[in-house]
């Protein structure tokens, strides 16, 4: 999974892109961080864990029709794609990543840190990047945020097969 500040800094991105859509902002970040917010990851994922997030099964028990919800799907869809389109293999080193990381994601994307988060996220301050560094974190931010959440739904609903590929750890 992208990490708390990832996801978070997604979620601020998406919501300055796609002001037409009226989001009630506080349950739109709560839809955000709660996948990760369980123990059990698979029970928020859909499937295996949040590197194999199904979209398609998420799809067939809930609509999209909730801030809630939007923000739940955005972050099981920035799961999808980080792990089947934007990192290349499987770290452990990637959390340390995130660490380096943390502090410059918050400050360019203004992302509100609350207490429910504060415990996920650790900061160094210098180190070397393993897996991705910081300019490629913000292109996936990029990437991420501007999609149409209700076109990517449809995509889904009408090929479900091609959002059903996951790469193996």
């Amino acid at each position: 999974m992208p990490g708390y500040a990832i996801h978070l800094a997604i979620a601020e991105e998406y919501l300055l892109k796609h002001k037409n859509r009226i989001e009630d902002y506080d349950s739109f970040i709560e839809g955000v961080k709660f996948p990760d917010s369980v123990k059990d990851k698979s029970l928020t994922h859909y499937g295996n864990g949040s590197s194999n997030s199904n979209l398609v099964r998420f799809l067939e028990e809930n609509e999209i029709d909730t801030s809630f919800n939007r923000g739940y799907f955005l972050h099981l869809l920035s799961d999808y794609l980080f792990y089947n389109k934007y990192i290349e293999c499987f770290s452990k080193d990637i959390y340390r990543d995130y660490d380096l990381m943390n502090k410059k994601v918050i400050k360019k994307y203004n992302v509100k840190i609350t207490s429910d988060v504060e415990k996920y996220l650790h900061f160094i301050d210098e180190g070397e990047y393993k897996v991705f560094d910081f300019e490629y974190a913000c292109k996936i931010i990029d990437e991420i945020s501007s999609l149409d959440i209700d076109q990517i739904k449809n995509e889904i609903r009408e090929n479900p097969n091609n959002w059903l590929e996951f790469r193996n750890e």
